[in-house]
Order: structure tokens, then sequence, then C-alpha cells
């Protein structure tokens, strides 16, 4: 009857081997997979702050360049203007002369010449 419960003991141990065994596997896998989530994270927060340079370097590039295409289109609306201002004077004097012409007609000022010899 010891040689029964030998062997009974023999299997009991070597089941619980076995069942030790899937449990320690299923305890590493889940830790693996613990670890690897733990390391994306990090990951991702040790990139976050680059990212965020990146695109405050990103912005800073596209607002200079939206500053000078501003600049540039504010230049040219006093231009406009300047030109509107003396092209309208220039015709008020014209107008006046046509209503009296006396002498010859007025002299443009300097930027309706410019405007009239450059087009700009």
């Amino acid at each position: 009857m010891g040689e029964i419960w030998g062997v009974v003991g023999a299997l009991v141990g070597a089941v619980a081997l076995t069942l030790g065994g899937l449990f320690t596997a299923r305890a590493t896998r889940a830790a693996a997979a613990a670890t690897a989530e733990a390391q994306q994270a990090a990951a991702r927060i040790t990139a976050e702050p680059e990212q965020r340079r990146q695109d405050l370097e990103a912005f800073r590039a596209i607002r200079a360049e939206q500053s000078a295409e501003i600049d540039e289109m504010r230049a040219e609306a006093r231009s406009l203007r300047s030109l509107v201002r003396a092209l309208a004077r220039a015709y008020e004097g014209l107008y006046r002369w046509a209503a009296t012409p006396v002498g010859p007609p007025p002299e443009p000022e300097d930027r309706v010449k410019e405007y009239l010899r450059t087009g700009v």
C-alpha cells in the first residue's frame, strides 16, 4: 500500500508542478504585457515635449510667414490709398479746369505721374 501512496504522491506532485508552471507562464505573459504597455506609455510621455516643441516651431514659422504677408498687404493698401487720393485730386483739378478752361490743364501729382509711368 505504501507504493500506491508513493505513486499518488508523485502524480499529485506532477499535477501540482504542471499547474504551477501554467500559472507561472500566465503570470509571466501578463507581466510582459504590462511592462510593454508601461514602456509605450513612457515613450509617449517622453516624446510629447519634443512634439510640442516641433509644433511650436511650426506655428512660429507660420506666424512669421503670415506676418510678412500682412505687412506686405498693408504696404500695398497704403500705396493704393495714396494712389486713389492722388487720382481723386487730379480728377477734381481736371473737372474744375474743364468747367472754366483757362490756361493749360493742371499737372497731376507726382504719385499719379509715377503710376502712369510704371503702372504701380
